[in-house]
C-alpha cells in the first residue's frame, strides 16, 4: 500500500494546525487543569495520568509505538484480571468522576501533549494498543492499515460517529470510517473541511456530554 494520495499540503498544514491547536488549547485550559487534578485525587486513589501503550503511524515496514497519556479515569489495576480489553458502556471500572471525565471528553486534554509531541494529531484514526490492535488485524481486513501514513488522533471521523466498540461488526464500520478519513486527505480543501468540521461536532459532544 503507498500513501501517495496523501497531498502534501495536507500533510504540511495538519500539522501547523495540531501545534497551533494544541497550545492555544493549553494555555486556555491551564486555569482549570488544577480542579480537574484535585477532583481525581479526591475521587479514587492513584495517580493523576494515567499512561499506556499505542500503535502510532503505520510507515513501510515500519510501525511506531508511543505512550498516550490520559486523565485517569478507571480504578487502579482495572485490567489486572482481564488484561487488555475494550471498554464498554458503563463499564464498572469507570471511577464516578472518571465518567465525567469521559463523557465531555475531558480525559483527552493531556493527548494535547501527543500532539505537540508529533505522536498524534488532533484528527485522525484512534490509536489502539498493540495486543488489541494484533487481535483485531487477524479478525478485521486492513484494520491495520488504517493507520498507514496517518497519524493518531484525538477525535476523528469514526469517533464522532459510531458508539461504543462492543462487537465486531462496530469496529468494521469504524475502520471504514478511518479509511474514508485517509482519503479526505488526498485534497486539501477536501481536508480542511472534515478536519473542522470533526472538531466542530466534537465540542459539541464535550458540550452536551455525550462522549465516551
Amino acid at each position: 500500500m503507498h500513501a501517495t494520495y496523501i497531498h502534501p499540503v495536507a500533510t504540511v498544514g495538519k500539522r501547523f494546525i495540531d501545534l497551533t491547536i494544541a497550545l492555544i488549547a493549553l494555555v486556555i485550559l491551564a486555569p482549570v487543569l488544577p480542579i480537574i487534578i484535585i477532583a481525581i485525587k479526591l475521587d479514587s486513589a492513584g495517580p493523576i495520568i494515567y499512561r499506556q501503550t499505542r500503535v502510532g503511524k503505520l510507515k513501510e515496514n515500519c510501525m511506531s509505538i508511543f505512550t498516550l497519556y490520559k486523565f485517569r479515569s478507571m480504578c487502579v489495576d482495572a485490567e489486572t484480571k482481564t488484561g487488555p480489553v475494550i471498554a464498554k458502556r458503563n463499564d464498572p471500572r469507570v471511577t464516578a468522576f472518571g465518567r465525567f471525565l469521559r463523557k465531555t471528553r475531558v480525559d483527552e486534554i493531556p493527548q494535547l501533549w501527543n500532539v505537540i509531541k508529533g505522536d498524534m494529531s488532533i484528527v485522525g484514526p484512534r490509536p489502539e494498543r498493540p495486543l488489541i490492535s494484533g487481535n483485531l488485524e487477524k479478525d478485521i481486513p486492513f484494520y491495520i492499515e488504517r493507520t498507514y501514513e496517518v497519524p493518531p488522533g484525538i477525535t476523528g471521523l469514526a469517533q464522532i460517529n459510531m458508539g461504543y466498540n462492543e462487537t465486531t461488526k462496530h469496529m468494521d464500520v469504524k475502520v471504514a470510517l478511518d479509511h474514508a478519513y485517509a482519503l479526505s486527505l488526498s485534497h486539501p480543501f477536501k481536508w480542511l473541511f472534515t478536519d473542522f468540521s470533526i472538531m466542530l461536532k466534537t465540542m459539541l459532544i464535550m458540550i452536551k456530554g455525550k462522549g465516551f
